[in-house]
C-alpha cells in the first residue's frame, strides 16, 4: 500500500470512528424518546402529580379554569387552559394517532385481509362488551350518556405496560396490540363524532371540509414540505372547533390524508447522488438542497411519524394527564364515589368488560379460522392482552369530560378510570405470569440459525478461521439487494482482520432469484476468482434478472458464461439452494433479506454502523465471559 493510500486509509478510519461515536449518543438518546415503558412511566407520574396538587388546595382548579386567548382580527379563540389541553394539544395527540391507523392500512398489518381478522374481532368485542356493561350498570341513572368512556384502549400506557409485565418471547404480541388499538382508536373516534358533537355549525363544517380537500390536494400533487399542511391544520382546527365537532378529530382527519408509500429507490439515489455533490464542492445551497432531498426521500407519514412520539409522550400526554386527573379524594368525595353507580359502571366496562369483549372477539376467530393463529398469539396470551386493554385513561378521561357536566359526576368517573387501570395492570400481571408458568411459549421460529455454517461448502468471503460468523440469506432479485451488499462491504476492516467472516445463503422469491443462486453457485463450484465482483454485478441489475442480464453480468467481471451455464443446467447446485431456502421460509412476507449474526437473528437496521455495533457488543460479551458464538 503506497503513503497516499495508508493515510486516506487511517482518514476514512477516524471519520468512521467519529460518525460511530456520534451515531452512539443519538442512538441512546432516541432509545430514550422512544421507549414505551420511559413513556408510560411519565404518563404516570404525571397523574400522581395530579392527584397530590389537586388534594393540596384550590390552586389546580383554579389554574385550569384560567381563560386564554388567541384573536387575529374578527377571529378568534377563548378557550381555559384545560380546554386548550382537551382540544388543542389532544389534536396532535389523535394526529399521531391517525398516522398510525393511515400507515397500517396502507402498509402495515392491516392491509392483509388474513392479519386484519383477529385484531378486528378483538377490537370490536373490546368496544361493544365493555359499553353493554357499562350501560347494564347504569340503568337510567345519571351518567349513562357517557358509555363512551369504556370503550377505548390507551395505547401508549398498555404498550409501555405490555413491555414491562408482558412476556419476553412474543414479538407477536405487540404487533397485535398495535393493529387492535388502530382498530380501537378508530371505533372511539367514530363514536366521539357521532354521539358526542354538539348542535352542528354546517357553515364551519363546509369550511372544514373545504380545507381536508386542499390537503388531499396537495397530497396528491406530491407536495412534501410540512409548512402548507400546517397551515392548513390550524384552518381546519379553527373551522372543526367552531363547526361544534370536537376539536381533536381534525387531527384524525389531517392525518389519514397524509402521504405514505414504500420509500422509493429513485428518492434515495438522488440523495445519494446529492450527497456525492456535496462532498466534491461543500457550498450552502448544496447542503440546503441535499437536506430537502433526504426529506423528500422519506414519505411525509413516516417522517413525521418518527417526529412525534418523543413530544407528545414526554408533554402532550402527560399534560393532559396534569389537567384532567385531579380528583380530590376528600372523605366525602370517596364515599359518594364508592356509592356511586358511574364509578362502578366505568370499572366494569374497562376491567371486566375488555377482558370478556376482546377474548370472546379473539376466542371466536381462532374457534371458526384455524388459519389465524399464529406463533406466540395463543388465547393465554390474548387473555392477558385483553386484561390489559383496560388500561382505558387518554380518551377515556377526554369522554368523561365531554359527556358529563356535572363536576361530582366527572371526578367518579375519573376516579373509577384510574382505579380501572391500575387493576387492569395488575390482572394482566397475574394473566401473564400464570399464563407464562402453564403454558410457556416457545422460542419464536427463526430467531436461532437452524443449520451451522460449513465454510468450505458456502459462499464466503473472509477468514474460515474468524471468530464472528455473519450468514445473510439472500434473494438476487430483490431490487435493494445492493444496499445490503453496500452495507457488507464497509465491514471491511473487520473482514480484513479476520474478525468476521460472511457467509451468503440464498433465499428465494421467484424465478429470477432461483436463476441468480444457479448462476453464483456455478460461479463458486467453477472456483472463479471474479465470484464476489459477479455477485455486485447481480446485485447491480436491480431486480432485472434475466438469462441475457446474467450472462451479459458474467461477462462483465470475466466469467466463462459457457461453464457456468453448463453447471446450471447440471442441476448439481439445486439442492443446496432449495436447502438455503427452506432454512428461511416463511420468515418475512417479502423478498427482504435475512440475516444472523454469530447464530442469532439480527432484527435491527441492515446497516454498516449496525453491524459494527453488533460485532463490537459480542466482542466486549466475549472478552467479559458472556456470549459465546451461536450463544
Amino acid at each position: 500500500m503506497s503513503s497516499n493510500d495508508a493515510r486516506s486509509s487511517a482518514t476514512r478510519t477516524e471519520i468512521r470512528d467519529v460518525v460511530d461515536e456520534f451515531l452512539r449518543r443519538r442512538g441512546r438518546a432516541l432509545a430514550f424518546q422512544t421507549n414505551e415503558t420511559y413513556a408510560a412511566i411519565a404518563l404516570a407520574l404525571a397523574t400522581i402529580v395530579a392527584l397530590i396538587w389537586a388534594n393540596a388546595g384550590g390552586s389546580y382548579h383554579q389554574f385550569w379554569q384560567t381563560s386564554a386567548a388567541i384573536t387575529i382580527g374578527p377571529l378568534g379563540v377563548e378557550l381555559t387552559l384545560h380546554e386548550w389541553v382537551d382540544e388543542g394539544l389532544m389534536a396532535v395527540f389523535f394526529f399521531m394517532v391517525g398516522l398510525d391507523v393511515r400507515r397500517d392500512l396502507t402498509l402495515g398489518e392491516l392491509r392483509l385481509p388474513g392479519r386484519a381478522l383477529l385484531p378486528t374481532a378483538a377490537a370490536s368485542g373490546g368496544l361493544a362488551v365493555p359499553a353493554l356493561i357499562y350501560l347494564v350498570i347504569m340503568g337510567g341513572a345519571p351518567g349513562a350518556h357517557a358509555w363512551g368512556s369504556v370503550i377505548s384502549t390507551d395505547t401508549a400506557f398498555a404498550l409501555g405496560m405490555l413491555a414491562l409485565v408482558g412476556p419476553k418471547r412474543a414479538p407477536r404480541l405487540r404487533l397485535f396490540l398495535l393493529a387492535f388499538a388502530v382498530i380501537d382508536d378508530i371505533g372511539a373516534l367514530a363514536v366521539i363524532a357521532i354521539f358526542y358533537s354538539e348542535s352542528l355549525n354546517f357553515l364551519a363544517l363546509a369550511l372544514a371540509a373545504a380545507g381536508l380537500l386542499l390537503v388531499w390536494l396537495m397530497a396528491r400533487r406530491g407536495v412534501w414540505r410540512v409548512p402548507p399542511y400546517l397551515v392548513l391544520a390550524v384552518v381546519i382546527w379553527y373551522a372543526v372547533y367552531r363547526s361544534g365537532v370536537h376539536a381533536t378529530l381534525a387531527g384524525v382527519l389531517i392525518a389519514l390524508l397524509m402521504p405514505v408509500y414504500d420509500v422509493r429507490s429513485q428518492d434515495v439515489d438522488a440523495a445519494g447522488e446529492l450527497a456525492a455533490l456535496y462532498r466534491q464542492a461543500p457550498a450552502p445551497g448544496t447542503a440546503r438542497m441535499l437536506r430537502e432531498s433526504l426529506n423528500y426521500s422519506m414519505p411525509l407519514n413516516q417522517r413525521l411519524a418518527f417526529l412525534l412520539p418523543p413530544y407528545v409522550n414526554y408533554l402532550v400526554v402527560p399534560l393532559f394527564a396534569l389537567a384532567n386527573a385531579g380528583v380530590v379524594l376528600s372523605a366525602d368525595t370517596v364515599s359518594a364515589a364508592v356509592s356511586s353507580r358511574i364509578l362502578w359502571a366505568v370499572i366494569g366496562g374497562l376491567v371486566a368488560g375488555k377482558l370478556i369483549g376482546v377474548v370472546l372477539g379473539a376466542g371466536l376467530v381462532l374457534w371458526l379460522v384455524p388459519a389465524s393463529r399464529m406463533p406466540g398469539l395463543d388465547l393465554p396470551r390474548i387473555v392477558g392482552l385483553g386484561a390489559l386493554s383496560g388500561m382505558g385513561f387518554t380518551i377515556s378521561l377526554l369522554v368523561a369530560n365531554i359527556a358529563l357536566e356535572e363536576e361530582a359526576l366527572r371526578d367518579q368517573a375519573r376516579l373509577g378510570v384510574l382505579l380501572a387501570s391500575l387493576l387492569s395492570l395488575v390482572l394482566a400481571t397475574l394473566v401473564f405470569q400464570v399464563a407464562n408458568r402453564l403454558w410457556p411459549l416457545p422460542e419464536p421460529t427463526g430467531m436461532r440459525l437452524c443449520r451451522p455454517p460449513a465454510p468450505e461448502h458456502e459462499l464466503t468471503f473472509g477468514s474460515q478461521d474468524a471468530p464472528h460468523v455473519l450468514i445473510n440469506y439472500a434473494d438476487m432479485d430483490d431490487e435493494d439487494r445492493w444496499r445490503l451488499t453496500e452495507a457488507l462491504y464497509g465491514l471491511q476492516p473487520l473482514i480484513d482482520s479476520g474478525e468476521v467472516l460472511l457467509i451468503l445463503r440464498h433465499k428465494l422469491s421467484g424465478p429470477g432469484s432461483l436463476l441468480a443462486a444457479l448462476a453464483l453457485e456455478a460461479a463458486s463450484g467453477n472456483d472463479e476468482p471474479a465470484l464476489w465482483d459477479f455477485h455486485d454485478a447481480l446485485a447491480g441489475l436491480r431486480g432485472g434478472i434475466t438469462s441475457r442480464s446474467i450472462t451479459r453480468a458474467a461477462r462483465q467481471v470475466g466469467i466463462d458464461a459457457h461453464a457456468m451455464w453448463a453447471r446450471i443446467d447440471s442441476g448439481v447446485d439445486e439442492a443446496k439452494i432449495l436447502a438455503d431456502a427452506g432454512d428461511v421460509e416463511g420468515l418475512t412476507d417479502d423478498s427482504s433479506p435475512v440475516v444472523y449474526i454469530d447464530g442469532r437473528r439480527f432484527e435491527h437496521l441492515l446497516n454498516r454502523w449496525t453491524f459494527s455495533e453488533e460485532i463490537n457488543r459480542l466482542q466486549r460479551a466475549a472478552a467479559a465471559g458472556g456470549e459465546r458464538p451461536g450463544d
